[in-house]
């Protein structure tokens, strides 16, 4: 098999099969018969120049004759493909590992201990999806808050309310895997070859249900509805775990249990500062969501060729004078601004789209970078306190009842309280308030907020719209802790293994997924 790489395509152009061994064999410098098959590994769309809009195709071909291939390979745009299959090495064991948590990082961490043979147990502080979906959509229309079933906690994690996007900075190897697992249990399969991939929020449910049943036929146990109390250790090493399921309070031994919680874990992590590990207050980014027109930004990204193609995303980021940092995050092209509530009296925002994304708004978190000289505490958890004192002022602000507080994008420019809407309008659920922004951000993130989106403008004509709104507030965008490991993977108590974007070793579903398979890893090789 070739790869043949850099294949142009207008997007106003049907690809079909017939399209793609033509491009192959030009480039190839064969005939067309002489190509046996054609595939896409990968398809991403180039926007620059909006009069002449082209898909950016990776294309792998076969050919009926062998022979030809090294003479194929001295060609400019081909290489050799070099296929890595992921194993998965048999372990036995009596010890059966434990596994906190099933988001992304849990979920593929107990998958692969599954498939070791090792029969993992899982608690996860949520309910079932099926279960997790009604108590989110009962709290989107009545306000009435489950802290252990919403947008942050439950079966998937985070990232199953907030779109599913893939994309990731990591090149590790495990990513391939993650995504063909995905694929398995019944995600979309362009997942495996588009750029941008994502799921959707509708295709999400059922393909971790998909995984959870997986799980359950090699032997794992899942127990929803069960959250870590307390851990006890024993000359330095992990000896049981303490659980809670309603008002029933138990003990399990366990040699190894990996901490796969989330970054929305604060009682968790309260519960670690007292025990002999190591957490470290780390960076991370507050904000708010800014709602746009899709069609808009599809117009701006595309111009005449929006019609050809998908909702439209964008990723933006600036460096201001004062020194800070602006930058988007998690775009939700034809999306929603979600309540990821999960503490009473405190106000949480983040964003999802469903799979087709034809929502009539798109919306991004905008986000200043904050660092722990920020959090005025050498607390390990100073950034945890700094992001209640947020929540907390956004819930006052919208005056209670998780009213989400609004601002018009023409009045925080002009350091004023939003009045009315203009023809935009907040997909945030139960409820919105106009606010002022001032009352929630100190000066340095209010300022930052108001001089991003003017620099921004300049990238996307729009951005700065007098009626974009301006919804707050997006405080949980990565972990504010770092629970530190060795390079076993391990905290300072032997068996413990802190997990994925919780713990402060991921930044999205596949960077988490990839981070759980490496603690599976740890553990199968540590047995």
């Amino acid at each position: 098999m070739l790869r043949l790489t850099n294949i142009k395509i207008p997007v106003n152009t049907e690809i079909t099969q017939n399209i793609l061994i033509k491009k192959a064999a030009k480039i190839l410098k064969l005939s067309p018969d002489k190509i046996k098959n054609v595939s896409v590994s990968k398809k991403s769309i180039d926007s620059r120049d909006k009069k002449a809009v082209l898909y950016v195709l990776s294309v792998d071909a076969e050919l009926f004759e062998k022979n030809l291939e090294k003479r194929c390979l001295a060609l400019k745009n081909v290489s050799e493909i070099k296929y890595t299959n992921y194993e998965v090495v048999k372990k036995s064991s009596s010890s059966r590992p434990v596994v906190i948590g099933f988001g992304p990082a849990g979920m593929l961490c107990a998958l692969v201990l599954s498939k070791a043979g090792l029969k993992p147990i899982v608690f996860e502080r949520g309910g079932k999806v099926e279960k997790r979906q009604k108590d989110i959509e009962s709290f989107f229309k009545t306000g009435i808050l489950n802290t252990n079933s919403n947008v942050q906690f439950g079966e998937g994690g985070a990232g199953t309310f907030s779109d599913g996007k893939l994309t990731t900075g990591t090149k590790d190897k495990r990513q391939s895997y993650v995504l063909s697992e995905f694929v398995k249990a019944g995600a979309p399969k362009e997942i495996l070859y588009l750029a941008k991939p994502h799921i959707g929020t509708d295709k999400l449910i059922p393909m971790v249900k998909n995984i959870r049943k997986q799980i359950e036929e090699l032997g794992g146990e899942i127990f929803f509805e069960h959250k870590l109390e307390d851990i006890i250790i024993k000359n330095g090493k992990l000896s049981q775990l303490v659980i809670k399921n309603n008002n029933e309070i138990f003990s399990i031994c366990a040699d190894y249990a990996v901490l796969a919680i989330g970054h929305s874990a604060r009682d968790t992590f309260e519960m670690l500062l007292k025990k002999p590990v190591v957490i470290s207050p780390k960076p991370f980014s507050v904000g708010v969501r800014i709602e746009h027109n899709q069609q808009m930004i599809n117009k701006s990204q595309y111009g005449d060729f929006d019609q050809y193609l998908p909702a439209a995303d964008y990723k933006l980021a600036v460096h201001l004078k004062n020194g800070r940092s602006v930058y988007t995050f998690c775009m939700c092209p034809g999306g929603y601004v979600v309540a990821a509530v999960s503490e009473k009296n405190c106000l949480v925002t983040n964003g999802m789209s469903f799979y087709l994304r034809d929502g009539v708004n798109a919306n991004s978190a905008l986000l200043v970078g904050v660092y722990p000289s920020d959090f005025l505490s050498d607390d390990p958890l100073g950034g945890v306190s700094f992001q209640r004192k947020l929540e907390n002022k956004a819930y006052i602000a919208g005056g209670g009842g998780y009213c989400a507080p609004v601002q018009m994008v023409d009045d925080i420019l002009n350091d004023r309280k939003s009045s009315k809407f203009y023809d935009i309008k907040p997909t945030y659920r139960p409820n919105t308030a106009f606010s002022d922004m001032r009352e929630i951000f100190p000066d340095y993130i209010y300022e930052s907020l108001k001089m991003g989106i003017a620099e921004m403008d300049k990238k996307i004509n729009g951005f700065a719209y007098g009626g974009a709104v301006l919804t707050a507030v997006e405080s949980r965008s990565s972990s504010p802790v770092r629970i530190e490991r060795n390079d076993e993977l391990c905290s300072a108590v032997k068996g413990l293994y802190p997990c994925g974007e919780g713990c402060g070793y991921a930044g999205g579903i596949v960077s988490a997924a990839v981070d759980g398979i490496k603690c599976a890893e740890a553990i199968i090789e540590r047995i």
